[in-house]
């Protein structure tokens, strides 16, 4: 009978240990068609608005963001009643799911820094709701100029690199802000967009990698491959949100979208 109890209780020890995690890490998305817009044309330059498991390529049902628009030179315009719904399939999903997509004419050179601040989603597994202010800047016509400027979002990423032109190999480098502050010692997860569904990880910690913040906030990431990378800066916020009658911890994430090119 002990034998048959150890026997049991190490197949169980077997399925835990071998089940596979659902626990991926969760991005705001805001993909651009293009991050260089090198010619200008009569078509608005499209950007889609997700939340999703970037590389294992499962979204979630994402509703209209509280805030989305766009800084450029110095000034914002939202765009979040212009923003249309439509459903993506990522590339392991078994049905689409909601997503959005905002329009915004390119005509001036520049960079063009893109911004949403999501409603904020309840997550079951962490009991906590979670909100990620996501970026992405695309740059016009040759004209670098104001990729580091702040939105002023609740958190925010500034970018020390500029963020576009950027080489598979390169060195990126982020300053994590909360409140317009540093953020000391903050973690920082790092995704690859596997748009492709063809890249595969050694194993679970591949999938999304880690690094932290410096005393003063800033982090630093050397870019493996070709593509687009998220990096999504986790903290909690002050305030706590109401879930069935019970106050919950918010997890708000600065998340900063950039795209790298291979070397030919």
């Amino acid at each position: 009978m002990r034998q048959k109890t150890a026997i049991a209780s190490l197949t169980l020890l077997l399925v835990l240990f071998l089940a596979p995690s659902n626990g991926y890490a969760h991005f705001g998305m805001m993909i651009p068609e293009k991050d260089i817009v090198g010619e200008q044309t009569q078509e608005p330059l499209k950007v889609n608005l997700m939340f999703a498991h970037p590389f294992e390529g499962q979204s979630m049902n994402m509703e209209k963001p509280a805030v989305a628009g766009v800084l450029f030179n110095g000034r914002k315009t939202l765009l979040t009643d212009k923003l249309r719904a439509l459903d993506l399939t990522m590339y392991a999903d078994k049905k689409p799911s909601r997503a959005w997509r905002a329009y915004q004419a390119v005509e001036r050179p520049g960079d063009y820094i893109f911004f949403m601040e999501p409603k904020p989603y309840w997550e079951p597994a962490e009991d906590s709701y979670i909100v990620h202010y996501t970026k992405v800047i695309v740059n016009a016509f040759g004209k670098e100029a104001g990729w580091d400027e702040e939105v002023g979002m609740k958190t925010e990423i500034i970018p020390l690199s500029r963020p576009y032109g950027i080489y598979a190999g390169n060195v990126f480098q982020g300053i994590v802000k909360v409140d317009g502050k540093p953020a000391p010692f903050t973690e920082v997860e790092i995704e690859y967009f596997n748009r492709s569904g063809k890249s595969t990880a050694p194993s679970g910690p591949f999938v999304t990698q880690v690094v932290k913040a410096d005393a003063n906030g800033v982090f630093t990431y050397a870019i493996p491959k070709a593509g687009w990378w998220g990096f999504a800066a986790l903290s909690t916020d002050s305030r706590t949100l109401p879930h069935e009658g019970k106050p919950k911890p918010v997890e708000i994430g600065a998340v900063l979208w950039i795209k790298a090119a291979d070397f030919r």
